[in-house]
């Protein structure tokens, strides 16, 4: 038989509920970290209008770590320059982010040595990014404890990595390349390509004399036109199917 409700409980649970969102809203917005409000962080930079989201993952090594304007760094996402805390890395910054970059939830980006991503570069959520691989030379020592092997990582700016993505030590990743879904990286990777696959091979590529090979399967997105206010779009959502075809098939003249 069904429990009876308890109207009473039901009202102070859902009260309940509502303070512990309402309190957690609270404690997102002010553990997040930014320029004005760095809290115990010391970034060796902080950009305009940049923000770590709350909470954040491991976060060391920060007066290497130089971070552009106006990016957005994801919930759980971790940040390290050099092996460990508290080394003295010298005077130049080891990890380098550019302007707009937004690095989603759950991201790593692991900087033993110099790692650069280039202005805006987008990454998904769970993309680990890393300059050191162990190494397994010694069969009777075991792999953790041997010395790592170190290569800078580069990524161009307006990349496109998807979620899951792995990029390794000494990839060299051109600028507005979309790096696929789970995609494991290494070695170079030219401007204008996509890269699909473990290891990542490319898949299609865009040049000056030949456009995209393999072609493009769909056309290209129309951008909103300028001049177009949100009040509008709202009233074109509300169209029927039928009306947009008749508006679509339309020869609309410039005084229409």
């Amino acid at each position: 038989m069904p429990k009876p409700t308890n109207a009473f409980s039901s009202w102070s649970r859902g009260l309940a509920q509502r303070a512990v969102h309402a309190g957690w809203s609270w404690v997102q917005r002010t553990g997040s970290v930014t320029a004005a409000h760095p809290g115990r962080f010391r970034f060796g930079a902080l950009g305009t209008g940049t923000r770590l989201a709350f909470p954040l993952g491991t976060v060391f090594g920060e007066p290497w770590i130089k971070i552009g304007a106006h990016c957005v760094v994801g919930e759980q996402v971790t940040l390290t320059a050099g092996l460990m805390p508290d080394l003295d890395l010298g005077p130049d910054p080891i990890l380098r982010i550019g302007d707009g970059v937004v690095l989603g939830r759950g991201s790593h980006v692991i900087a033993d040595t110099t790692v650069t991503i280039g202005s805006d570069c987008y990454f998904g959520p769970y993309v680990y990014l890393t300059s050191t691989n162990h190494s397994y030379d010694d069969p009777h020592q075991p792999i953790g404890k041997q010395w790592p092997r170190m290569e800078p990582v580069e990524v161009g700016p307006g990349c496109w990595v998807g979620t899951g993505a792995v990029i390794l030590p000494g990839a060299r990743i051109g600028r507005n390349v979309v790096v696929a879904a789970g995609a494991v990286v290494r070695g170079t990777v030219p401007d204008h390509a996509v890269v699909a696959g473990a290891p990542a091979r490319v898949v299609r590529r865009w040049t000056q004399d030949e456009g995209w090979q393999p072609p493009l399967r769909t056309p290209a997105p129309i951008p909103i036109p300028a001049g177009v206010t949100p009040e509008q779009l709202l009233r074109l959502s509300e169209l029927d199917e039928e009306t947009v075809s008749r508006l679509a098939e339309a020869d609309l003249g410039p005084d229409t």
